[in-house]
């Protein structure tokens, strides 16, 4: 309800193709008076890697369009279809996208919550030499995510991924923090009060991970809110990780 709202009353570019495959599409959410250059903030959905889209991703756009921000919301190939290899690779390659299409857009802020969070971690360990493309990103807002994919491995979660130890290992975030390079973003890693106990280790070992990288991360951990509203309510202007 949140997305259609959104698609309403904002100006959008929707269904915009990234790749070629059925998923690899965007949802721009403009902001409402775009100045010469503006900043974007790009979602990234969770549904443990399986389920929910961009479709259901464009609830946070009117606070965010009305402050002069672009969100664009990111479609990837879910489980079974998608291997996790995949939808890393298309994550990257979406941001690859926007900084070619879009000249306008400067700085890059991403967001991802749960399995999203875990994509927009991963990006943050990209080597962009391999896409002779540097996205300017400023800021990355992870927001009750898996950052250590081992544990799952023998749950029903994995069912539908099929993830080997090998995968696992090799798309886990916490085994991947670079060392922080001088243009490093800022990284705010978001936890619900009533997030499971094992999203509430991995946020904090995931930020400790990063700090100890020389990386500019502080963790939030928020009073009141379970692992679905503290991503809901950033449709509502007054709310705190809206703020931020």
């Amino acid at each position: 309800a949140g997305t259609e709202r959104a698609r309403a009353s904002a100006q959008t570019s929707l269904h915009v193709p990234y790749g070629d495959g059925e998923r690899e599409q965007l949802d721009i959410y403009f902001p409402t008076d775009p100045s010469e250059t503006f900043p974007a903030l790009v979602y990234v959905h969770g549904g443990y890697w399986q389920c929910l889209s961009k479709d259901d991703s464009g609830f946070a756009a009117p606070p965010l369009v009305s402050r002069g921000v672009a969100v664009v919301a990111v479609g990837y190939d879910i489980a079974p279809k998608g291997h996790m290899d995949t939808m890393v690779l298309q994550v990257r390659r979406s941001l690859v996208f926007l900084v070619e299409r879009y000249p306008r857009i400067r700085g890059i802020y991403l967001c991802g919550h749960s399995a999203g969070a875990h994509l927009a971690a991963m990006v943050l360990s990209t080597d962009w030499t391999e896409f002779q493309v540097v996205p300017d990103i400023k800021g990355a807002v992870l927001v009750s995510g898996l950052y250590d994919l081992e544990p799952i491995l023998h749950t029903y979660v994995n069912d539908a991924l099929s993830m080997s130890r090998e995968v696992a290992q090799r798309n886990s975030p916490m085994r991947r923090v670079p060392p922080a390079a001088p243009a490093a973003c800022e990284v705010l890693v978001a936890v619900a009060q009533h997030d499971s106990p094992e999203f509430r280790r991995q946020s904090q070992e995931y930020s400790q991970a990063l700090r100890a990288a020389g990386w500019s991360v502080s963790l939030l951990d928020l009073a009141g809110v379970d692992h679905f509203d503290i991503i809901e309510r950033l449709s509502e202007d007054s709310y705190l990780l809206t703020q931020v």
